[in-house]
């Protein structure tokens, strides 16, 4: 058995020449590409309703503490829902609605509010016949 293999792999080159390291490329770098610029995010639910709370709070001159006791939810909860971390449900924000001396329905008609002043392109619909056409409405729907 004087027949000894050689131990070598056979090594197959996955990119060409060009593009493998300590091989000079012979052709002439690409311009770079440009730089996509970031898509407008639309403001979330939360974030909106967050600074109305913070807003109001603050045009009256409370402490986080003072309208978290009245409202009955913990002060650290209340700060996450004004900083727009927590997702609140409709009877936590009707509860810190009330204690700020508003109604659901205001506190949620300033958010709308706000998230028509940040929206900056139209709602545009297709009809049925092809037509392009503005939505008119200009009322709040919530949907759970």
């Amino acid at each position: 058995m004087s027949n000894q293999a050689t131990n070598r792999a056979r090594v197959i080159p996955l990119r060409p020449p060009a593009e493998r390291p300590g091989i000079a490329a012979t052709v002439t770098p690409a311009a770079p590409a440009p730089v996509p610029r970031p898509a407008l995010r639309e403001p979330l639910w939360r974030d909106l309703v967050g600074d109305v709370l913070r807003r109001e709070r603050q045009a009256q001159e409370r402490t986080l503490k003072d309208v978290a006791d009245s409202a009955r939810i913990s002060m650290p909860y209340l700060s996450e829902v004004e900083r727009g971390r927590k997702e609140a449900s409709s009877e936590v924000l009707a509860a810190a609605a009330h204690a700020l001396g508003l109604s659901l329905g205001d506190l949620l008609a300033r958010a709308q509010g706000e998230l028509i002043r940040l929206s900056s392109r139209p709602s545009v619909r297709h009809s049925a016949r092809g037509r392009t056409a503005t939505s008119s409405y200009d009322g709040l729907c919530l949907a759970a």
